[in-house]
């Protein structure tokens, strides 16, 4: 049975599914923060997608341009990017803190919480701060414990994706 909360509905934070879901965005954040790559990728279910879209109101990923489009392979390949060292973004990337807040449940049952949230990320490097900004939709399957939760699906539609946006050494 799935819930699917309305604007005019009262979300429940309180939900321990929501919870176990705001919590692995929260766990997400910080291995990317630490730059642990390989254990972030560890947190995506197997057909999981990472996606960055241009156009901020798609839902057609797989027929619109986007900046990021991730399924498992992609994933893989870009955390080897990330780690081994031989892709300039890798060499010298940026530190980063990212703040995810503003939760709200949308979608809630035993086996799946999507959620909204904001995320702001400040990235540091060469001497100079940049702010990257957006709302961002996680779909969290729920494994039979929370060690087993798993992103099905996490979309970053940042505030200025259809302004020219800077490369990232980083993931969003």
């Amino acid at each position: 049975m799935t819930e699917t909360l309305t604007e005019t509905a009262t979300p429940s934070l309180t939900d321990p599914r929501v919870l176990r879901g705001i919590e692995l965005t929260w766990r997400e954040a910080d291995l990317l923060d630490r730059k642990e790559y390989e254990a972030w990728n560890a947190l995506y279910a197997e057909d999981g997608l990472y996606v960055i879209p241009i156009d901020p109101t798609t839902t057609d990923f797989d027929n619109t341009l986007n900046m990021v489009y991730d399924d498992a392979r992609m994933r893989g390949m870009r955390v080897t990017r990330m780690t081994e060292g031989h892709a300039i973004a890798a060499v010298d990337s940026a530190t980063t803190a990212r703040t995810v807040s503003r939760f709200v449940p949308v979608e809630v049952s035993d086996a799946e919480v999507v959620l909204r949230a904001s995320q702001v990320l400040v990235a540091y490097k060469r001497g100079r701060h940049d702010l990257w900004a957006g709302d961002v939709e996680y779909r969290i399957r729920l494994g039979a414990t929370p060690a087993e939760d798993l992103i099905a699906l996490k979309v970053v539609r940042l505030v200025d994706s259809e302004a020219a946006v800077p490369a990232a050494g980083f993931l969003l």
